[in-house]
């Protein structure tokens, strides 16, 4: 499921293209805001779907190796391990999955069987490989922990897929590596003999209107921010800070006046993090101190109107 950081991120990344495109069309930015989102999961199911059709490659070999005119001993009794891997068997049962991909369309391993052929041939090579088919160990720990090494080692960086997800979705850009982790939590969660069922894509119901408030509350206050940032940066003149920059400090405004159940620490912390990813090597340092000069005017002022947890 998406977190609150890569949602401050989809929303950052739209507020930015409204800005930049200088367009008033907050409804249909924000429309494709909530599709960007909710197209991260077809993505999602597409990294996991790599992993059984590769089996279901390996399965194809087996059988054709069996059928040579001249087959050798291996060929006849060939080490079904990997074709046998119960992650894998888990995410094949899985109802919730088969279902999500038949109503979504995503054949995608059908039609593009080049990359799965890629992934597997250079699976056969690695010294993974062959240390978990001469394993004896046939556990479901071991199965978990090998199939993991696969996805990390040779799905998660393969650059060719990544310019496959490009070319379908520009926006799963930057949507790839927290789907990577996605997945990788997803295999580290599956239990022995229970079935694989995928979860919803928000948290909960907040989270789901989080995506919302935040970007509306940035768009329609952006002005009233900037006079706030123009307040705290007397020695710089707002068109030499970054968009991306000022965008991300009204976001931080917008989450201390708008949001009381999130902690100004928290925001801050997630914006700093944020600019080091997608900003300048100094934005992080410059977007920390108006944020901190910000929030402690604020709290003077006593315009914060913190509840819960976000006292903290």
């Amino acid at each position: 499921m998406i977190n609150r950081r890569h949602i401050r991120v989809k929303v950052m990344q739209s507020v930015y293209a409204l800005t930049t495109a200088n367009s008033d069309n907050i409804v249909k930015e924000e429309n494709f805001l909530i599709h960007s989102i909710d197209k991260m999961y077809d993505l999602y199911v597409l990294m996991l779907d790599i992993l059984p059709n590769v089996k279901n490659l390996a399965a194809e070999q087996i059988e054709i190796s069996k059928k040579k005119h001249f087959a050798t001993e291996e060929d006849l009794n060939p080490n079904t391990k990997f074709v046998d891997n119960k992650v894998i068997s888990l995410i094949e049962d899985s109802i919730s999955f088969q279902t999500y991909k038949e109503e979504h369309g995503l054949n995608n391993w059908h039609i593009e069987e080049k990359y799965i052929r890629t992934i597997f041939e250079n699976l056969q090579k690695s010294t993974l490989y062959k240390k978990y088919m001469e394993n004896e160990d046939t556990s479901f720990k071991g199965d978990v922990k090998f199939i993991i090494q696969f996805y990390s080692e040779f799905i998660a960086p393969n650059e060719k897929l990544a310019d496959y997800y490009e070319d379908i979705n520009i926006s799963w850009v930057d949507d790839i590596p927290f789907v990577n982790t996605w997945v990788v939590k997803t295999l580290q969660n599956l239990k022995a003999n229970k079935s694989l069922v995928l979860g919803a894509m928000y948290k909960d119901a907040d989270d789901k209107q989080f995506v919302s408030d935040l970007f509306r509350k940035t768009v329609l206050n952006h002005t009233k921010f900037e006079e706030e940032i123009k307040d705290k940066t007397p020695n710089w003149e707002t068109d030499r800070i970054a968009d991306l920059d000022m965008i991300i400090i009204k976001m931080g405004i917008c989450e201390f006046l708008n949001f009381p159940s999130i902690p100004t620490k928290a925001t801050i912390n997630e914006y700093i993090e944020i600019a080091k990813d997608y900003s300048t090597a100094k934005s992080s340092f410059f977007i920390n101190g108006v944020l901190d000069k910000v929030c402690k005017d604020f709290e003077k002022s006593d315009r914060l109107k913190k509840i819960g947890r976000g006292r903290l």
